[in-house]
């Protein structure tokens, strides 16, 4: 070691509070990195777990196919694992105490098909020959059964057939137990074989079986031998961006057709595999946004300790180049500094990192299963990959932190840096000031602002800190609610638990014994009139922007309008008087006029440009009047009926309502049911209409279960709450990812401004001590900090915000690649910044400046360093 790397740790161990507050701020950024990169690793990992434990684990899927086709698959150099399934189909369960699962669903397996598929074995063992099953725990549970292993079942087995000419094909497991108005069955079964199997084993409920699946399922052995055709679910060995593009050519090479096959998208997509382009740049240039403004408010908190350590060391530094040391040595020493300091906090960091997210995960473990009904738990996954990036990204932070103080510290000379004229400015061009700061703020303000001027490069440190600190705070503010719009955008627009079809004779009573139910949140029953066509021709000036420009709606013009679908959903009274009160419209005119709430803004998938889109879809005010045209789907005959008034427009959609269900032409109406039976003169009359009830439940699955118990007559239920777990889990791991983030920037960047303005404080106790000596007293003093805490943050501000601004376009601009909303400021978001950057600064500049002033003057005045 040469002698200046010597002076470089004596001088490290010297100022021991420095270097110690030096490594702090290291092991911070460093465990921030790594917090960040484990919490991104861990959540995906923990969505793969959870995929395969819902789904299985495979990723693309092959039906029916011949023995030619499954040779070519098992060939293919990148097939890892083949597991072979056939749905033999349906057993009838003629004993069954549940009128409305009167089957068995005999689904077949390879033998890796029961290591793959998440099926839980609870006495006995799996299937080996064909002729052997195991059954659910449900069948004897529900249905009243007695199966234990050794039985043997003589079952006739076939497939399920609609009466519905409609419905041509079988129906599987996704088709409840068909029924007529009267409950009677609506279906029949068509007997292909009989099968003899012996029960070998028992299991829980399959997580693929829904509660309304008429079949209970039992699994078999699947001997390949025997069967023509097979489903193959395929384990890839590499998982490649082009693997959608890939398994095409695959498909036609062996001419499988496109609905033959399909993809395990969620577990692609948690393993970094998503079809949608957009999307994958969407994800790419969001991960690049973050991954900068981490490096820069790590920059910013390191830069800050170096270039304060430099400027304490100005002396020593050139007191050796006084004897001799080259401005390469000189350098060196700093670079030097920063090794030391990154050798010792870079695995200190890495350490805090991990056990800052094994604690983490610990405590919101159990309110994540808990919320999201998931089985699997985050763990702190570590890859070589994620610790590489942490170590390589701390060093290029410490490097650029180190970069600028060495070029500073190589450049000072012996002179400068005894007398230390390199931080001071006292010419009277730089500390000039306006005099209009001494007329409206006083003497003390005046004298507040020449300091700043006096020290700049500490003036413009802290300042920096500030402005990263705005920076990084709206950046990833604005990054998380814009996350969470984009996912609700990319959601089905399904926000209920539970559906039921309506229309039956005695519906009024069950709705009301529904809606009294201790889980149900929230209810509204609908009616609609989509058995009718009906359009209303808008003018020009109201149409949406995109209708205007595409070339084929500008076709559709006719004198100056646009033929609009119509969508009449009509609420009930109690429900549209809650929904009216929400949007501000008049309920009484809504109830007693041919009134309507009109829906503004809709939400769509455009596939075609493969984004979610939320835009204006109609630009009325209030009390315009639309003209319906109603008429047949088949004839497309229309006939003119009634004016209906809008009585307010609204982008909020009342329960069970989906404005995107249709194109940018749809404009969707909420009425009353009055107004709903008085249009066109009886035309829709009230056997026409659709009505449903939607609501919201603490437990949907219980829920539908206390419905089918007392319903005397069968109806539709559609439980959607199953279905919408899996992005529920999606947005709600990723809030407690962001908030998380927003969390753990807002405490560095308040340790950052803190440590930067104690710092700072601290260096000017000599120049406080000048100022009281001359008679400045206590109240002075505190109005000159106050003045100081205010020039900084107007100056913080006035940089930090329009670079926030910019910002937020660039995320807004890679959210665009996926999605298509309107930019808008968070202004809620803004206010908190500037409220917070004042308090801040204020409480730094009274903690530090209380400390100064213990200070004896005689010792203050005797202080080599500025």
């Amino acid at each position: 070691m040469n002698i200046v790397n010597k002076l470089t740790i004596r001088h490290l161990k010297q100022n021991k509070r420095r270097t110690l507050v030096t490594i702090f701020g290291v092991i911070i950024s460093v465990a921030m990195l790594t917090a960040v990169a484990t919490i991104g690793v861990s959540f995906m990992d923990l969505l793969k777990r959870q995929s395969i434990a819902d789904e299985g684990n495979w990723h693309v899927f092959y039906s029916d196919l011949n023995e030619k086709q499954l040779e070519a698959v098992q060939q293919d150099p990148n097939t890892k694992d083949v597991v072979l399934s056939k749905d033999r189909g349906y057993a009838l369960l003629e004993e069954s105490e549940d009128p409305y699962k009167p089957y068995l669903f005999i689904k077949e397996y390879s033998e890796k098909g029961f290591e793959q598929f998440p099926i839980e074995l609870s006495s006995g063992r799996f299937p080996q020959k064909a002729n052997e099953i195991v059954v659910s725990d449900e069948i004897n549970q529900e249905a009243g059964l007695d199966y234990k292993i050794g039985d043997i079942l003589k079952l006739d087995i076939g497939e399920r057939y609609a009466f519905d000419e409609e419905i041509d094909d079988p129906m599987d497991q996704s088709f409840s137990f068909m029924t007529d108005e009267n409950g009677e069955p609506a279906e029949e079964f068509k007997k292909t074989g009989t099968m003899e199997y012996t029960v070998v084993g028992t299991m829980k409920r399959p997580t693929w079986e829904r509660p309304w699946s008429p079949g209970y399922t039992v699994l078999s052995y699947l001997d390949k031998e025997k069967v023509k055709e097979v489903n193959a679910f395929i384990v890839l060995k590499k998982l490649k961006g082009s693997l959608f593009d890939d398994t095409k050519k695959f498909a036609e090479a062996n001419k499988i057709d496109d609905e033959q096959y399909g993809f395990n998208y969620n577990l692609l997509q948690y393993s970094g595999v998503i079809k949608n382009g957009g999307m994958r740049t969407t994800l790419y240039s969001l991960s690049a946004i973050i991954m900068a403004i981490i490096i820069v408010g790590s920059v910013s908190l390191i830069y800050n300790a170096f270039a304060i350590s430099v400027s304490e060391r100005s002396r020593h530094l050139g007191m050796l180049s006084s004897v001799g040391a080259t401005r390469q040595q000189k350098r060196n020493s700093v670079f030097f500094e920063g090794a030391v300091i990154g050798l010792i906090s870079i695995p200190l960091g890495i350490i805090a990192g991990l056990i800052g997210m094994g604690i983490t995960f610990m405590f919101i473990n159990k309110m994540i299963q808990g919320a999201l009904s998931i089985s699997e738990k985050l763990e702190v996954t570590v890859t070589a990959g994620s610790i590489l990036v942490a170590v390589l990204v701390s060093i290029l932070t410490i490097f650029i932190s180190t970069f600028i103080p060495a070029r500073r510290a190589s450049r000072v000379s012996a002179i400068d840096a005894i007398r230390q004229t390199a931080d001071v400015k006292l010419t009277g061009k730089a500390v000039k000031t306006s005099k209009l700061v001494r007329k409206f703020f006083g003497f003390e303000a005046e004298i507040g602002l020449k300091n700043l001027k006096r020290n700049k490069r500490r003036y413009q440190a802290t300042v920096f800190s500030l402005v990263i600190s705005i920076v990084l705070f709206l950046a990833v503010s604005y990054f998380t609610d814009n996350l969470k719009k984009s996912l609700a955008l990319s959601q089905d627009g399904l926000d209920y638990d539970i559906s039921i079809d309506l229309g039956h004779e005695g519906d009024e009573q069950l709705v009301q014994s529904i809606i009294a139910m201790d889980e149900v949140t929230e209810y509204n029953v609908i009616k609609d009139a989509a058995s009718k066509r009906i359009t209303s021709w808008i003018d020009k000036d109201m149409a949406a922007e995109l209708l205007k420009t595409e070339e084929e709606f500008k076709e559709q013009f006719k004198d100056g309008k646009f033929p609009y679908y119509v969508i009449l959903y009509a609420l009930n009274d109690e429900s549209l008087k809650t929904y009216a009160e929400q949007v501000g419209a008049n309920y009484e005119q809504l109830k007693n006029s041919l009134s309507a709430i009109a829906i503004d803004t809709i939400q769509y998938e455009d596939a075609e440009a493969g984004k979610y889109v939320e835009t204006k879809n109609i630009y009325a005010k209030a009390g315009t009047k639309l003209s319906l045209n109603i008429g047949d789907w088949e004839t497309e005959k229309e006939e003119k009926s009634d004016q209906i008034t809008i009585a307010a427009l609204t982008n909020q959609q009342p329960m069970g309502v989906f404005s995107g269900a249709g194109g940018i032409d749809n404009l969707v109406l909420v009425i009353s049911e009055s107004t709903l039976n008085q249009l066109g003169d009886g035309i829709l009359v009230e056997g026409e209409n659709n009505e449903s009830l939607h609501l919201r439940s603490n437990d949907p699955v219980d829920t539908q279960k206390k419905i089918e118990e007392i319903e005397e007559v069968r109806h539709a239920i559609y439980n959607v709450y199953q279905n919408r777990q899996g992005e529920e889990q999606l947005i709600i791991l990723m809030s407690v990812f962001t908030y998380g983030f927003i969390t753990l920037i807002t405490l560095i960047s308040i340790a950052n401004i803190l440590n930067t303005i104690s710092t700072s404080i601290s260096l000017r106790k000599r120049e406080f001590a000048m100022l009281k000596s001359m008679g400045m007293t206590p109240k002075g003093f505190n109005k000159m900090i106050n003045y100081e805490s205010i020039f900084y943050g107007i100056k913080a501000l006035l940089y930090g915000l329009p670079i926030s601004i910019a910002i937020m376009y660039l995320m807004y601009r890679a959210l665009m690649n996926s999605f298509d909303y309107v930019f808008t400021l968070p202004w809620l978001s803004l206010l908190y910044v500037v409220i917070a950057v004042f308090l801040i600064v204020g409480i730094s500049m009274l903690y530090s400046s209380g400390k100064v002033k213990k200070e004896n003057i005689i010792d203050a005045l005797k202080q080599e360093n500025i």
